[in-house]
């Protein structure tokens, strides 16, 4: 997976039925005098996942906050499989927000987290997988920065939640973290709707079947990479190997 630069990428707008997927449009924040976001419209549908790329300060984090309902805006419009969401506790269980600083309990062993978060069912997998299992009577604390981010995403992949939003999922992982990561991201995205951001935009094109640019707070559907030099996101002459991404035809 990964974005085509020689084919059109989807937007997010033709691909998702009336009322099916994740449905997020008019979204407006202002910080005092500064207006952050702009009218902000991004969609998602089981089987895709978003990139959501954007400069430093561009409001990545406080648009996935305000899909979550973590973050209040001055104005949004909320829809998952036909159902308004306008508060936080409506959101629960439909979607799941991975924060920039983590969310794991500091208190709880990793088992104990794991058996809080995931069913019976999910509980079992994530309790198996090599890179928790060395892991399950230690806390939070007693772990790398990169082993908490993995299994926070493991966490997330296996919730029950449709509709995951990753913010800076591979910060502090390792190489072979990384990988692992992106390859159980894929596998879950079969059955669940992910948008993604991070600092580490390879890793987000590397990942993605489609991208969005937040832009002057607007978001900008991304056609092929040659776009986010247009745009000022990448510079002239960008190494090529930011540019060689291949998509599934769609």
């Amino acid at each position: 997976m990964g974005l085509n630069c020689g084919h059109r990428a989807s937007s997010g707008h033709s691909n998702v039925a009336d009322m099916n997927g994740l449905h997020v449009d008019s979204v407006r924040k202002q910080f005092g005098n500064r207006q952050i976001l702009n009218d902000v419209f991004i969609s998602c549908i089981p089987g895709e996942i978003v990139g959501l790329l954007g400069r430093n300060g561009s409001g990545k984090s406080t648009l996935l906050k305000i899909i979550f309902g973590a973050v209040q805006a001055q104005n949004k419009f909320v829809r998952v499989d036909g159902v308004v969401i306008n508060s936080l506790s409506k959101a629960n269980g439909l979607i799941q927000y991975l924060p920039n600083d983590g969310f794991l309990p500091l208190h709880l062993s990793i088992k104990d987290i794991i058996s809080c978060f995931c069913s019976t069912e999910s509980c079992r997998s994530v309790l198996q997988n090599q890179f928790v299992n060395p892991f399950l009577k230690h806390q939070p604390g007693q772990l790398s920065g990169g082993e908490r981010r993995a299994i926070e995403i493991l966490i997330m992949l296996n919730s029950g939640a449709k509709y995951l939003l990753f913010d800076e999922p591979f910060n502090e992982l390792s190489p072979l973290y990384v990988e692992v990561i992106k390859t159980m991201i894929r596998l879950h995205s079969s059955k669940k709707g992910i948008i993604v951001t991070d600092h580490n935009y390879e890793h987000v094109l590397d990942l993605s079947s489609s991208i969005i640019l937040l832009d002057h707070g607007n978001t900008k559907p991304i056609k092929n990479c040659h776009d986010l030099v247009a745009l000022g996101y990448l510079p002239e002459g960008a190494n090529s190997k930011m540019l060689k991404y291949h998509a599934p035809v769609l």
